[in-house]
């Protein structure tokens, strides 16, 4: 059973129409696979979270499969343990959408909405998915922390507050004040290609979320 969304209201209708390329690969996913999810991934996670994560879009054998971001997948392998490392999660990612999973502090957020094919949305697509990514992360004021996985992330979240992507440089690890009270942090994507050339390793994923944390412990003895 599919979990409702934390943040239901600002979700893309199930059958989306607003992207041709992505609604034609989802109506040959539905023709393939008519028992996978196969529509626009929905939000999850915690809707009291101070820690946003700016995902990509959902994989083929992942999201777009079983409906929850990076469930099913190798990238939701790693980030999973990561939040699970970092007291975010409650219970055991078993890569099942009934798995019983919960996270704490956190939510996943992605740039682009529908499965695109190759994994690569077009720029036209990523702009106009954003209307979703920002309704999302304007119900969401609480946030005070944001990791940005991969440069498309980083990019669209950036215009999403009207801010130069060229002024905010991607880099693994890198730190972002946003001039709000609020930090954005970059992290190349978990892919399973990242993982398995050694762009990224677990050590260097987890490097992000002890960042993530000591910013939020900033941050609250700031406030």
């Amino acid at each position: 059973m599919m979990e409702q969304s934390p943040i239901a209201a600002t979700e893309p209708p199930v059958e989306c129409p607003l992207c041709p390329r992505l609604v034609a690969l989802r109506r040959e996913c539905q023709a393939k696979h008519p028992d996978w999810w196969n529509a626009p991934v929905p939000a999850f996670g915690d809707a009291n979270a101070w820690l946003g994560i700016v995902g990509l879009a959902p994989g083929m054998h992942g999201a777009n499969r079983t409906g929850r971001p990076f469930t099913g997948d190798y990238a939701g392998d790693l980030l999973f343990a990561t939040f699970a490392r970092f007291g975010l999660s409650r219970g055991t990612y078993r890569a099942r959408v009934d798995d019983g999973l919960k996270l704490e502090g956190v939510i996943i957020i992605n740039s682009v909405k529908c499965l695109p094919p190759q994994n690569k949305p077009t720029p036209a697509e990523i702009n106009t998915c954003r209307r979703f990514l920002s309704a999302q992360l304007d119900a969401l004021p609480q946030l005070k922390v944001f990791i940005a996985l991969g440069r498309i992330a980083h990019d669209s979240f950036l215009r999403h507050l009207g801010l130069r992507a060229t002024a905010f440089p991607f880099g693994h690890n890198a730190r972002h004040d946003l001039g709000d009270g609020r930090v954005l942090i970059d992290s190349y994507h978990c892919s399973r290609y990242n993982t398995q050339t050694g762009r990224l390793t677990p050590a260097m994923f987890e490097a992000v979320f002890e960042r993530a944390l000591a910013e939020r412990d900033r941050i609250t003895r700031a406030d």
